[in-house]
């Protein structure tokens, strides 16, 4: 009996395997089944939990089950897009393991037949203090920055926390949309057998075997050994791959292509002949290789990037390869569809693996494991925030100020180039990033209409409760959305959690997907694509550390008419608070308990479906009928940041008048949702009121945009805070910059 452990099975599954198959699997037979059966390929622990996503809607035309997922969005255009995780590898190899997440993304993409036109990322690492968390911090951002600068595809948007549980399994997630003319997808299927496979990009090495079985495990102290599984990019490669296959797209020579992810060469033509209903037979001594002596199991289960597998008819193979050569890429005919249902790999004469595609794929292991509420809930929920000493105003803001959750990201994105292209109208900063869709594909193909993208993922907030954490995720990303004047089509998520085989973990995840299946469902918005990263936990001395239930949800929108952005315009405009503004204004779970209470605790504010329904229909309206000028939702660091997030980058101040019997810190630093804070004039402000009113929300008038830029705040005509807004930018621009560049 071989060592099935090595390959990443259990003897249970094992044993299955010799059940299904009659006979002991071979080496490069076991180490197939172990990479497709792996948590990373196979979903064994929640594919049975994502049934409850909604995933159809009229301009849905590709849901979850490809490589990305594709709706409508106008007549003329469809948009493809999805969000991936390269987690495990960033964490052993920073640069490489980031860069590779962007290409393996932007390939996802393009094996829909679409170009690639925009990235976005969000980001999750321990507190910055020690040496090898800003060695992974710059390294991710620097492997990001240069894949996608180098590739050309501009990366326009994104989020980056700071907590301590992600010290040794930071999360990096990578999103990528692409465009295409409607009717004109491409999937990872055939449609005949006898039709060829066609590998083409870059030669394959040694680089990424058993990065699948990798990615599906924890972290222990020798994580270090598995720098090997890492594979390296090269996105000047990428960008010839690219451009060739659009090429091939555009002179109608392809069937169908699948990218060369998890498991390689195995992977991606298991996987399509599993979506085609047939068999496929490899010849992987036709595989350009760029490494000497490698063995049959290297070939196959290679992950070197920049490779896809190519479905083409037999009479256009010559076509292929010869256009392949005119872009300097390696390409080979390694294989064809068979009609039994059979996986076979030869090399030479020699089979050195032959399976049923339906046990490598259909019947990979599926779980129902154990679900357990964790006891520690029963103790953050008790939390009563009327027991917490009141904070000066002053000293709660300095104190916030420092922290590199509420601090500018611009040292991350600036380093990003997202203007390449030309398609960028908002720039990264805002609520949601906006692109125009102009000619990328051919001519022809364009939209006068604007397209709204934007990032979500408060992993504090479902930690303390992962069915309302994940309900106040949705919504914020809608508000998001709505808050430049754009409408919801669909989302991907990228659902980042720790051991399933912990109950507790379990329960977190299936609590999560619930809620956000029933907030998706509540706002009729399709999830159309996604991917599940679990076993985000490291061991280290007999101790288990796992994430936050952190699910990141990237929502895609359409922009009808005008849209605004988060800055106020002039000075004199006057400043509104609209939304769900008459409840408790809860602290739980904020930035504010965080840092200047050292808590971590508290009942999640509950979000009123209705209301923020409401709301998001009202800013449309509001918007389009150039009513307000700006709109920024209230989240992290609550309203005070919401406000100085209004004024920096502009010469304005604000003079803020308030007549509240709240405590103040709880006012100005709560984060609870359905809350936005906009501006307008004098002469729309009581058309601003009315419309409010008639939609059943609430109005608070907080003050007026100044010329002198100071913060001004005075409550029953107390002042209690008066700040320089400038200094204040100072401090919000450098404090990331100063955090990484410290030494004690």
């Amino acid at each position: 009996m071989q060592d099935y452990a090595l390959y990443g099975l259990t003897e249970e599954e094992y044993r299955r395997v010799l059940e299904e198959l009659g006979r002991e699997p071979n080496h490069v037979e076991l180490g197939i089944i172990g990479a497709l059966w792996s948590e990373h390929c196979s979903y064994k622990s929640s594919r049975n939990l994502l049934k409850v996503f909604p995933t159809k809607a009229p301009w849905v035309v590709q849901g979850p089950g490809e490589n990305a997922g594709v709706v409508a969005f106008d007549e003329d255009v469809w948009i493809a897009f999805k969000v991936e995780s390269h987690n495990h590898p960033s964490f052993i190899e920073p640069f490489h393991g980031a860069a590779t997440g962007v290409g393996g993304i932007i390939r996802d993409i393009l094996s829909m037949g679409a170009r690639p036109i925009a990235l976005m990322d969000s980001l999750r690492f321990g507190y910055p203090l020690d040496s090898r968390t800003k060695h992974i911090v710059r390294g991710v951002v620097k492997g990001i920055s240069s894949y996608g600068n180098s590739i050309g595809v501009p990366t326009v948007g994104g989020e980056t926390y700071f907590e301590e549980c992600y010290k040794t399994n930071p999360l990096v997630n990578v999103f990528c949309l692409g465009i295409m003319p409607a009717g004109r997808m491409l999937r990872a299927r055939g449609t005949k057998t006898g039709q060829r496979l066609i590998l083409i990009g870059s030669a394959t090495g040694r680089d990424g075997i058993h990065g699948a079985v990798m990615a599906s495990g924890e972290f222990s102290d020798d994580a270090e050994s598995k720098r090997v599984n890492i594979q390296i990019g090269d996105p000047y490669f990428g960008k010839k791959l690219v451009e060739a296959i659009l090429e091939l797209v555009e002179r109608d020579l392809l069937v169908g292509l699948q990218d060369l992810g998890a498991a390689g060469l195995a992977g991606a033509a298991s996987e399509l002949a599993s979506k085609s209903q047939m068999g496929v037979v490899l010849f992987l001594d036709k595989v350009p290789l760029r490494e000497e002596g490698m063995t049959p199991f290297e070939i196959v289960l290679s992950e070197s990037q920049e490779r896809m597998l190519l479905v083409v008819e037999k009479e256009k193979v010559e076509d292929v390869l010869n256009l392949s050569k005119e872009y300097h890429l390696e390409a080979a005919q390694v294989g064809e569809l068979t009609e039994d249902g059979i996986f076979r790999a030869y090399y030479g004469e020699q089979l050195v693996a032959e399976l049923p595609v339906s046990l490598i794929v259909e019947k990979a292991p599926r779980y129902n494991r154990p679900r357990q509420q964790p006891e520690y809930l029963e103790k953050v929920w008790t939390f009563d925030q009327s027991k917490l000493p009141a904070v000066d105003l002053r000293e709660a803001l300095y104190k916030l100020l420092s922290s590199p959750n509420l601090c500018s990201k611009e040292w991350i994105y600036t380093q990003y180039d997202y203007q390449v292209g030309t398609n960028t109208v908002l720039k990264p900063g805002g609520d949601a990033s906006i692109l125009r869709i102009k000619w990328v594909v051919k001519p022809e193909v364009k939209s006068d209409k604007l397209l709204a993208i934007t990032s979500e993922g408060n992993g504090r907030m479902l930690y303390l409760d992962p069915y309302e954490g994940a309900k106040y995720s949705v919504a914020e990303a809608f508000r998001n959305l709505a808050c430049v004047g754009a409408k919801p089509l669909a989302i991907t998520d990228c659902l980042n959690f720790g051991n399933p085989e912990r109950p507790q973990i379990m329960w977190q995840l299936e609590m999560a997907v619930n809620g956000m299946a029933e907030a998706c469902k509540f706002f009729g918005v399709p999830v159309v694509s996604g991917n599940v990263s679990l076993y985000n936990e490291t061991v280290e001395e007999n101790e288990a550390r796992n994430v936050y239930p952190t699910p990141i949800l990237m929502a895609v929108g359409r922009i009808d008419g005008k849209y605004v952005d988060h800055k106020f315009k002039e000075e004199g405009h006057l400043i509104f608070l609209i939304g769900d503004i008459r409840r408790e204004f809860s602290v739980a779970g904020s930035e504010y308990l965080k840092v200047v209470h050292s808590q971590v605790a508290g009942k999640v504010p509950r979000v009123d479906l209705e209301k923020e329904r409401k709301l998001h229909e009202l800013l449309y309206r509001l918007i389009n009928e150039g009513i307000v000028f700006s709109a920024h939702d209230v989240s992290l660091g609550g309203l005070m940041f919401t406000l100085l997030e209004c004024l920096f980058g502009t010469p304005f101040g604000a003079e803020i008048k308030l007549y509240t019997e709240e405590r103040l810190d709880f006012f100005f630093f709560s984060e609870n949702p359905t809350l936005v804070v906009v501006s307008t004039d004098s002469d729309r402000a009581d058309l601003l009121k009315d419309m409010v009113e008639q939609s059943g929300l609430d109005w608070m008038y907080l003050g007026k945009v100044t010329e002198e830029p100071k913060l001004v705040i005075k409550n029953v005509d107390e002042k209690v805070l008066e700040e320089d807004v400038r200094h204040l930018e100072e401090e919000w621009k450098l404090c990331l910059e100063r955090v990484l560049s410290f030494t004690g």
